[in-house]
């Protein structure tokens, strides 16, 4: 019996694995036959940003069973921090190995905010827990609002307005406050046309982390917390420690969805990481199937693409929308959904004719 459950574990991973694998390489074929629009081949890098934001927003509220939603702030914290550290290193590395530290600098600094973020408001549980981590993530969008960072021959320098940030000669600003950071796409020309492959390369690490953590001691106690948490303290489980595990992850995961996001863009604004992208992030989540990576993907494909591909139906575009949105609630991947298929479909057989006449 324990052979089959690993085994059916193993298989789950692995369909993940190809379904973005399969994706990829239809839209490969798309691009090279020239059957894919400029308007969907724009789509292609933000559409991998949001897939890992929400597989590792489902780490924290499908497996952790939090409701988070300071997860732009997150990716905000990534996005600033690699792009600072692209445009200080534009003449000292080459892209490859640029771009490779940029994504690490952006993972460990959204996971240290996610630490000293989560050892306080982790102890808080539901609403409260939502609003606090909404909080967190408007704190953050201005606290970087009023940010002006520049580095010359001395090193970094950081101030509150322009007028105060000092430079030698030679400095060059990189943050500046409101205006965001401009430039950092273009220090990648050489690669940037292989960034979907890079965002897809992300994904697929995305998905290894959160599946062996999930399938690991740790993600077990990670789940335990979840379904019953006075019964997880009774056998000994640090709450606190797994939770804050969960979200620490998630954060670091987040902050590296927020690298690729910020270095597809010629101009990077803190403006665009509002609640409202944490809200879309939760409801990819929700509709795909709390607690399930597969349909976070494509949950995130259908309702990231949709109302871009309905542009056409100017007049029913959002009806159409809203119409798909409810469907999925109906038909999602989450377990609660198909228990619920699963009562209709008994009670349905229940009232059939032959079932009555015996």
């Amino acid at each position: 019996m324990k052979k089959k459950n690993i085994s059916k574990t193993s298989r789950n991973n692995l369909l993940n694995y190809l379904l973005v694998l399969v994706i990829f390489a239809v839209v490969q074929t798309l691009s090279s036959t020239g059957n894919l629009s400029n308007l969907l081949t724009g789509l292609l890098v933000p559409l991998c940003v949001y897939i890992i934001a929400a597989i590792s927003l489902n780490l924290v509220v499908g497996f952790s069973g939090e409701l988070s939603l300071g997860h732009a702030g997150f990716m905000c914290v990534g996005a600033f921090s690699s792009a600072l550290f692209s445009n200080a290193m534009a003449d000292l590395l080459p892209s490859v190995p640029r771009l490779i530290g940029a994504i690490l600098v952006g993972a460990l600094t959204a996971a240290v905010f996610g630490v000293i973020i989560g050892i306080p408001v982790l102890r808080l549980k539901g609403d409260y827990l939502a609003i606090v981590t909404l909080a967190f993530g408007e704190i953050i969008k201005n606290l970087i609002n009023i940010l002006y960072v520049g580095v010359d021959e001395n090193g970094l320098h950081v101030a509150t307005s322009s007028a105060d940030l000092k430079l030698g000669e030679g400095g060059k600003q990189i943050i500046k406050g409101a205006l965001g950071v401009s430039g950092t796409s273009a220090l990648y020309k050489d690669i940037k046309n292989y960034f979907f492959l890079i965002g897809v390369i992300l994904i697929l690490i995305t998905l290894f982390i959160v599946q062996n953590l999930v399938n690991s001691r740790s993600g077990r106690a990670i789940m335990s917390t979840r379904d019953n948490r006075i019964a997880a303290e009774s056998v000994g489980i640090n709450v606190t420690k797994y939770k804050l595990l969960a979200f620490t992850i998630s954060a670091a995961l987040a902050g590296v969805a927020g690298v690729l996001y910020a270095h597809n863009l010629a101009m990077l604004k803190v403006s665009t990481f509002d609640y409202n992208m944490s809200i879309l992030i939760l409801v990819y989540v929700v509709l795909g199937g709390i607690g399930s990576l597969r349909g976070s993907v494509i949950a995130t494909i259908i309702l990231y693409a949709l109302p871009e591909l309905l542009r056409g139906f100017s007049t029913y575009r959002m009806l159409i929308y809203a119409i798909v949105l409810i469907a999925m609630m109906l038909f999602n991947w989450a377990p609660a959904a198909r228990n619920w298929r699963s009562r209709v479909l008994e009670k349905l057989k229940n009232r059939a004719p032959g079932k009555e006449a015996a």
